[in-house]
């Protein structure tokens, strides 16, 4: 450090003699100090540029938002329509425009007509002529803005519509600033300049104190210092036993010392070549050509297995390119294979935890086992599962039938069995093991034969195909066999080991939990299933007053709780009804069983719409009182239901909901509404009565009675699923077996997430003549006319055969209804499926049948008609009761 020591006992001339001679162009320092200055004013002219252009562009815009505020304030000024509607708007409107001008220091103001003639002008010999500008999109209402060559000179403009109270264009008005008023002038562009010129000063300033600073750190030294410091640096590089590789940012090899070279067979010329010229392994070049830093990474070349650190040098500040080590650790090759090879076991058991049992079917389970394992493990896998376990049911304790359930193979020409059944030996000692929870491995199959027994020409097509080796695993949960899994290798694969036994059974107990679970799912949906479609109508009754149709489809995740009913009522009037429980599963189906048959018990009171779901909700709260869902029942609370009685004899449908959907009416020329109901809540939250709403239908019209999971989904909300609904049903043919296929097809994917119940029913009309009413008079006398009558009316409809039943029947009836009720009594006749015969009157009290003692003068009439009637009851009405009795006809009828 001579020449160092020379310099610092130099006088104050040397020192000024170095600095220059540091900040030569020649000089490191001098060209840093140079670049940066170069620099420092490219970005110093850049900012004035911008900041002028910026400053241009506000002072544009501002004029455009100036001048567009004043058309708009003109053009909607009291009395502007006024003047231009004038019989001389120029002399109205330019005293007006000129004080406008002035105020708002514009440089004109100028209104048009409706053909786009100067009204007004900053210049009066202007006035009269055409607009200069875009006054036709104006003219047309809208607002338009433009830069134009104006009769003032070159100016930005904004013109405005005038409209009237009407809202029609009667002219325009354009206001214009010329661009000599809103260019920046070179007074506003002073500070700048100062600006930039005070910022390149005190950048060239702290550039000096830079290269001072970095002028001390290098200490002045001179090229022989450096020689000498780059002699030692390359006695380092040889005498060390780890290989250096240094490479530009072009991948051109700088440096790479002995060791390097020897490692990675480096041609003698390999210092400044191309990367990609140096014949090093494809993963070798990526490595070294990589941006990552890398830590003791083992990689193989050759016969070699080398420790890699790569380091970018640029990383923190340095020059582009970069800095590897190599160092030989070929020893270590027997202990990278075994972590490679558990590494390889690790990854497959990950792969396995997250794609076997994505599903609760056991077949799609059987499957994923074989995706993860083909080719990664085996080069064949099947999987074997006990009958009852891809039924759901519980698998017997050792079964050696089984189904085979899924088959992957590397090749599509393998000989292994695709499907069907497979029986086991369970006479071999190795198979009873299997069926006891023990795998076995099998590394020579030509060498044992206890595979074989159970079909030995298949066992020869196996080996003649090349398969060499075999892992049996059960599928063992719970302490019962579910199925047995092969993994099978064959031609150049290795034979099976003891860690692929190992991972073999991982493989196989994960996949049998999964199995479970999923036979334990399909055990449940399918007792829920069965458990659904019994409580639903297996069939609709039989009844002439609706053409019905029904669907049900069950939810992705199960049963749920929707459910459909067609009732027949007295007076053949039919009940519809739709309902829906919360939740899926048993419980659901279960609760929504005992809501059915509630519903049933209580339409056999012929009850009206309101008064039944009324109950309804009041059997729900009770229920839901006396149950808790931890105890194991289903909660009734927020179930919904929709009630609807339709009658043919008239035509009417009465309704009522209960946090139910509306039902859709189509009527038959296709147009297609909701009935308008009243809303009420769900049913066990009480508190809100139940209305009923009446609607005349046409004959011909469809009733759509459905469930929200057929209008909503979690892609769609109601109101577009109901829009998707009415479509459906305008579409679709009247028949309600067609409807139903219509909506399914258009609205559901094709595994819904919430079940669907859906019901479609046309009604139907009883024809004039098949009703047939008097009016009786509260007389005895009254009795024996309208027998005569309704005599004459069976003998019209061919049914003299029931004369005497039904003048019976309606003598007991009309003679208790003329002792016992008040108000006017009527009497009607209808023949449809069976003969009906109803008296009513304007009494409420019900008629009570019992048993008369030899003594009472009274009580047999009611004990009458129920013997000879098949069926009867008593219906209230609005107006007082009616007393119904069934008789049924003949089929030929």
């Amino acid at each position: 450090m001579t020449a160092f020591s020379r310099d610092r006992g130099a006088g104050g001339g040397g020192r000024l003699a170095a600095v220059r001679s540091a900040l030569g162009v020649r000089s490191i320092v001098g060209q840093m100090f140079a670049l940066q200055v170069v620099t420092v004013l490219l970005l110093v002219a850049a900012a004035a540029i911008t900041i002028y252009v910026q400053m241009d562009r506000n002072q544009r815009t501002a004029a455009y938002n100036r001048t567009l505020a004043v058309a708009t304030t003109f053009a909607n000024s009291p009395g502007i329509v006024a003047a231009v509607h004038s019989a001389d708007p120029t002399s109205a409107l330019q005293p007006h425009t000129e004080a406008v001008r002035k105020a708002a220091r514009v440089g004109g103001v100028v209104v048009t007509d409706t053909a786009g003639i100067r009204l007004t002008h900053p210049r009066p010999a202007e006035i009269g002529k055409p607009f200069i500008g875009d006054v036709r999109s104006a003219l047309d209402g809208n607002i338009v803005q433009e830069s134009l060559n104006a009769a003032i000179g070159p100016a930005v403009q904004s013109v405005v519509p005038i409209r009237d109270d009407t809202g029609t264009v009667v002219g325009a008005v354009g206001v214009a600033i010329l661009l000599d008023e809103i260019t920046i002038n070179f007074s506003a562009r002073v500070p700048l300049i100062l600006g930039a010129l005070g910022a390149l000063l005190l950048t060239l300033a702290g550039t000096a104190l830079i290269s001072r600073r970095l002028l001390k750190q290098t200490r002045g030294l001179g090229p022989s210092e450096i020689t000498r410091l780059y002699e030692n640096h390359d006695a380092v590089l040889r005498s060390v036993r780890e290989g250096v590789v240094i490479l530009d940012g072009d991948r051109r090899l700088l440096l790479a010392n002995e060791e390097a070279s020897r490692l990675l067979d480096l041609p003698e010329n390999a210092q400044g070549r191309p990367l990609g010229d140096l014949g090093l392994a494809p993963a070798t070049a990526e490595l070294l050509a990589s941006g990552h830093e890398t830590t003791d990474e083992v990689h193989r070349f050759g016969g070699r297995l080398l420790a890699v650190n790569h380091r970018p040098m640029d990383l923190h500040g340095g020059p582009p390119g970069s800095v590897t080590t190599l160092r030989d650790s070929t020893e270590l090759s027997v202990v990278a294979r075994r972590a490679e090879a558990a590494q390889r076991r690790l990854r497959l058991l990950y792969e396995a935890s997250v794609r076997i049992g994505t599903t609760l079917e056991v077949v799609r389970t059987a499957e994923e086992l074989t995706e993860v394992g083909v080719p990664e493990f085996a080069d064949y896998i099947t999987v074997d599962l006990v009958d009852e376990v891809t039924r759901g049911a519980e698998p017997v304790a050792s079964g050696s039938r089984m189904r085979r359930t899924a088959t992957r193979a590397v090749r599509e020409d393998h000989p292994l069995y695709g499907g069907g059944g497979v029986t086991l030996d369970t006479t071999s000692p190795e198979v009873r093991g299997l069926l006891m929870g023990h795998a076995r491995a099998e590394r020579d199959l030509r060498g044992t034969t206890w595979w074989r027994a159970a079909d030995p020409e298949h066992a020869r097509e196996l080996l003649d195909f090349g398969i060499h080796s075999l892992i049996s695993t059960p599928l063992h949960a719970r302490g019962v066999v579910l199925g047995v899994v092969n993994f099978w290798r064959a031609d150049t694969s290795p034979t099976f080991s003891e860690e692929d036994l190992s991972l073999a059974e991982e493989l196989a107990a994960r996949t049998a939990v999964c199995v479970d679970n999923a036979r334990r799912f399909t055990r449940e949906h399918t007792m829920a299933v069965t458990l659904q479609r019994s409580l639903l109508p297996s069939g609709l009754p039989r009844q002439n007053a609706l053409e019905a149709a029904t669907r049900y489809l069950p939810a992705q995740s199960g049963v749920g709780g929707d459910w459909f009913d067609v009732i027949p009522l007295s007076g053949t009037r039919v009940a519809l009804v739709v309902g829906d429980v919360v939740g899926h599963g048993l419980h659901a189906a279960a609760t929504m069983g005992r809501l059915r048959t509630a519903v049933h018990n209580f339409s056999a009171l012929d009850l009206t719409p309101d008064e039944l779901l009324g109950r309804l909700d009041e059997l729900a709260s009770r229920v839901d009182a006396d149950e808790t869902t931890e105890a194991g029942g289903g909660a009734i609370a927020g179930a919904t239901c929709l009630y609807a009685i339709y009658d043919p004899v008239d035509g009417g449908c009465e309704m009522a909901r209960a946090g139910h959907l509306p039902p859709a009416l189509v009527l038959p020329d296709g147009t297609v509404s909701f009935a308008d109901l009243p809303a009420a809540p769900p049913l066990g939250v009480g508190g809100v009565p139940f209305e009923t709403t009446r609607v005349e239908l046409p004959e011909g019209s469809r009733i759509v009675l459905y469930t929200d999971g057929l209008v909503e989904s979690r892609t769609r909300d109601i109101d577009e699923g109901l829009d998707r609904l009415r479509e459906a049903l305008a579409a679709s043919g009247p028949a309600p077996e067609q409807t139903c296929d219509t909506v399914l097809e258009r609205l559901l994917p094709a595994r819904p997430a919430d079940d669907v119940a859906l019901l479609v029913a046309r009604t139907r009309m009883l024809r004039d003549d098949q009703v047939a009413s008097w009016d009786v008079a509260a007389d005895p006398t009254a009795v024996a006319p309208l027998r005569a009558a309704v005599t004459r009316q069976l003998a019209d409809w061919h049914l003299g055969d029931a004369a005497f039943i039904t003048e019976l029947i309606l003598s007991e009836l009309i003679t208790n209804a003329i002792r016992y009720a008040a108000g006017p009594i009527g009497v009607r006749l209808l023949r449809d499926r069976s003969l009906i015969c109803e008296v009513s009157d304007g009494s409420s009290t019900s008629p009570h049948l019992r048993n008369a003692t030899d003594t009472d003068e009274g009580g047999r009439g009611l004990f009458l008609v129920s013997q000879y009637a098949d069926r009867w009851g008593t219906r209230y009405t609005p107006e007082g009761k009616v007393i119904w009795a069934e008789q049924r006809l003949p089929e030929t009828t």
